[in-house]
């Protein structure tokens, strides 16, 4: 039988509710036998209709992936009625890991620890617990390091849908002299800075 675009879109809404978790449009395309193409127009109207009819559920996009979310505007309600409390702030140790890996992903944690002149263990494992960062495989290297990067968490967090989304690095300034820690130092500075506002205002 074949399936309105009505019942498309009510099919992909209680996939999305179903699950839980963010899924990709592919999958819910093959569920549904269907192109991706029809699932991708039906997921568009969805997220058009929750907004037009101001919805508390909203659809996110998350880079390939889409999750039905609650609003922002109602965490502090939903937090009461559900006992969540919030989660400790990220350090700013954090913050610069996050960043690292952001803009450089998929990456070591040699490469991190080698941006940051710090052993990062401890933070990158933090980061995984709280599901900002995942493993994206192993290099080709003697040794077989991990890979991480970062996941669709990051995103719903920092409110984008794609890594594209984030701020343009700075400019490298045309000083001979200034040594590369300095550059880093200043361009993580900028970078923190709008992850911890993204961050703040999601809270």
């Amino acid at each position: 039988m074949k399936l309105t675009n009505e019942q498309i879109r009510a099919a992909c809404e209680a996939i999305l509710f179903a699950s839980g978790e963010p899924l990709e449009c592919a999958r819910i395309a093959e569920a549904l036998e269907l192109d991706m193409d029809t699932v991708s127009g039906a997921l568009w109207e969805l997220a058009r209709i929750l907004d037009e009819r101001g919805s508390g559920i909203c659809l996110l996009r998350l880079g390939s992936k889409y999750q039905l979310c609650s609003r922002v505007e109602y965490a502090q309600q939903v937090r009461s009625v559900l006992d969540i409390k919030k989660n400790a702030p990220l350090s700013p140790a954090a913050f610069e890991v996050l960043a690292v890996v952001a803009y450089n992903q998929p990456v070591t944690k040699a490469y991190v620890e080698q941006i940051r002149g710090v052993d990062c263990s401890g933070v990158i494992s933090t980061l995984c617990q709280k599901g900002l960062l995942e493993e994206k495989g192993r290099l080709d290297l003697p040794g077989r390091p991990l890979l991480y990067g970062t996941t669709p968490d990051f995103l719903r967090c920092f409110c984008i849908s794609s890594l594209s989304e984030l701020p343009e690095l700075p400019e490298r300034p045309e000083v001979d002299d200034l040594q590369d820690d300095e550059i880093n130092n200043e361009q993580g500075e900028q970078i923190r800075n709008f992850f911890q506002s993204e961050a703040e205002e999601e809270e």
